[in-house]
């Protein structure tokens, strides 16, 4: 408990630091950030965790406009301890500028919207499991020096055996100390129809950009579990 009120502070002290609006560039990691007309985004991502699973990702995205992004990803892991190993499902998502903010209202919102289709049935996480579908606002805003954001996110997997639903309440507060070094930190707070799905993460990282591409090292806690997981990813906009 006196963790989740050491980053709650955080996060609030954290709109009395910075006033102006941000010019937050190719800044892929930042919360509210997404792709204009015609950017291509290419992810990769690398992280072992303390159950001795390896996980490696992949997502493309592409801005249809300036307003409207969509995007597939795919997971792979490698169970050196277990047999749940595999590809996840197919993430095709979408996201939506609802609002961009103006001088009235400085809030950025967007839509978030997808479907994970044909799941591993042999890994117990979500994540991999059978097709989700999933929808989520998220809301925030910029300054020059962070960006405070928050996402409410749904999903619901359709199967008679494991059939359930969850949702993900995620705070987020990211911060620029300059054009190349930023920092992020995060919750995800996901409580599901199976409790045996419930989960409290804590999220940190850190980053270094070059022009439109950026290398990133995070270290994420499960509080309930006390499981670690270290990981890294490089993010490239074309």
């Amino acid at each position: 408990m006196k963790k989740l009120l050491t980053i709650f502070f955080i996060f609030n002290f954290s709109f009395f630091i910075c006033s102006a609006r941000a010019d937050t560039g190719y800044d892929v990691e930042d919360p509210m950030f997404i792709l204009s007309a015609t950017d291509f985004l290419s992810r990769t991502g690398l992280s072992m965790d303390t159950e001795s699973i390896l996980k490696i990702s992949q997502k493309f995205a592409y801005g249809l406009n300036n307003r409207l992004s969509v995007g597939a990803s795919f997971h792979y892991q490698q169970d050196f301890d277990g047999p749940e190993d595999g590809f996840s499902n197919i993430d095709l998502s979408g996201t939506y500028r609802l609002s961009a903010g103006s001088e009235d209202s400085r809030i950025i919102s967007d839509a978030l919207f997808g479907v994970k289709i044909n799941g591993n049935d042999r890994v117990r996480d979500p994540e991999f499991a059978d097709t989700v579908w999933y929808a989520g606002l998220r809301v925030g805003r910029q300054w020059s020096g962070i960006t405070l954001a928050g996402t409410v996110k749904t999903s619901w997997i359709f199967d008679e055996t494991r059939g359930m639903a969850y949702i993900d309440f995620i705070p987020e507060a990211y911060f620029r100390f300059d054009e190349k070094w930023k920092m992020g930190i995060g919750m995800d707070f996901r409580v599901a129809t199976n409790p045996n799905f419930d989960q409290e993460w804590v999220n940190f990282k850190f980053l270094r950009q070059y022009g439109r591409t950026q290398y990133v090292g995070h270290v994420d806690y499960e509080i309930e579990s006390d499981e670690w997981q270290f990981g890294a990813r490089v993010n490239i906009v074309f």
